[in-house]
């Protein structure tokens, strides 16, 4: 082998080893056992990645109560539709710290018109106006999944006028002129870890009904007995896929690696993404997608649908938002008065499957 050949075949060596890495993670690597022995129920993490994560993910003081003024909000500003039952001190309160959740920079005029606040001309004081109506919905009817903990404007928004984790329907690549259809899959995508699964599971689970089991209940196929064909259970996969890295988790952290789909031998974690799962479907088709003709056509996906969340939205990365940090909890105003409760909006029809029993888990 002459010198230029020898080179050649050394900077095609290195370019070869940099891509073989390139998916790796530098050590050393942390485990947690969370089951028993001998049963692979070990969380995995990466310690200078779960420093820089956590670093991003601090929730924010609350701004401090004020004595109650006496006088209604309503009473004092024009056009007030959703926080009629504040108290005006109350009010202010809110008005400040949603600013400083959503738009710090931009300030009150990122969803009101200048000289004008009651005025609806903005798109986004009309979306807000719903994503508040949606804040308090979570709040205090879905406490199966963010039980006492909560969630606020930042727990999305974290200071960004637009959350970092949203989606919009993927159509995929073009075929490129290919005889046979992509059908959903051979095109890796970020949402699956860049694998050839579905490379859209979130419109068939997160806003569709879709069943997510995987194993077949049966041999053979019977009608009504398998509820998931192999595409369903690969794009369950998928969605698996998402959930864990919106998490910042294992399979383990919900499932025994014993039997995946046995409800009896999981973790209590299970039963909380199972809720979770349905609550996001019930944003997504009860406030977002009702939203889609409010918002202008650069905010729109190039679907012509609007944006949706999944569980990257307010995860962003680790297994409780903000660590588990309740900022709700400073909020009464954030939850739904009990006179509201009882007109909360219909949640999203969720298929026949029954919710898992609490002792099951």
């Amino acid at each position: 082998m002459n010198a230029r050949n020898q080179k050649f075949a050394w900077a095609a060596g290195a370019l070869g080893l940099i891509a073989f890495t390139a998916g790796c993670e530098r050590p050393p690597v942390d485990t947690v056992q969370r089951g028993y022995r001998g049963l692979g129920m070990v969380e995995v993490y990466n310690p200078a990645k779960t420093a820089a994560l956590a670093a991003t993910q601090q929730s924010p003081a609350a701004t401090p109560a004020v004595a109650a003024a006496g006088v209604p909000a309503a009473s004092v500003y024009q056009n007030v539709q959703v926080l009629k039952d504040l108290d005006i001190s109350e009010f202010n309160r809110l008005m400040v710290s949603i600013t400083q959740w959503v738009a710090p920079e931009v300030g009150c005029s990122y969803c009101h018109a200048d000289g004008d606040l009651a005025a609806d001309t903005v798109y986004t004081k009309v979306v807000s106006r719903r994503m508040l109506e949606m804040t308090r919905h979570i709040n205090s009817d879905w406490k199966a999944h963010v039980a006492e903990t909560g969630v606020t404007c930042y727990t999305c928004h974290q200071g960004k006028p637009v959350p970092s984790n949203i989606w919009f329907a993927d159509a995929g690549p073009k075929s490129g002129g290919q005889m046979a259809k992509r059908q959903g899959q051979n095109a890796p995508a970020p949402a699956v870890g860049l694998t050839s699964l579905p490379f859209d599971p979130f419109s068939m689970f997160l806003e569709k009904s879709t069943a997510v089991p995987v194993i077949s209940k049966t041999a053979l196929p019977v009608k009504g007995a398998n509820p998931a064909d192999v595409k369903t259970a690969e794009a369950t996969y998928g969605l698996m896929m998402h959930i864990s890295k919106a998490l910042g988790v294992n399979c383990t952290y919900c499932h025994n690696t014993r039997s995946f789909a046995e409800w009896e031998a999981s973790t209590p974690q299970r039963q909380t993404a199972w809720h979770g799962i349905r609550l996001v479907r019930d944003l997504n088709v009860t406030y977002l997608d009702p939203l889609t003709p409010v918002f202008p056509k650069n905010r729109l996906g190039p679907q012509g649908d609007g944006p949706k969340v999944n569980c990257a939205t307010c995860h962003n990365g680790v297994f409780k938002p903000l660590y588990g940090v309740s900022l709700a909890k400073e909020y009464p105003s954030l939850h739904n008065p009990a006179k509201a409760a009882a007109a909360a909006p219909a949640a999203a029809p969720v298929e026949a499957e029954a919710a898992p029993a609490a002792s099951g888990t």
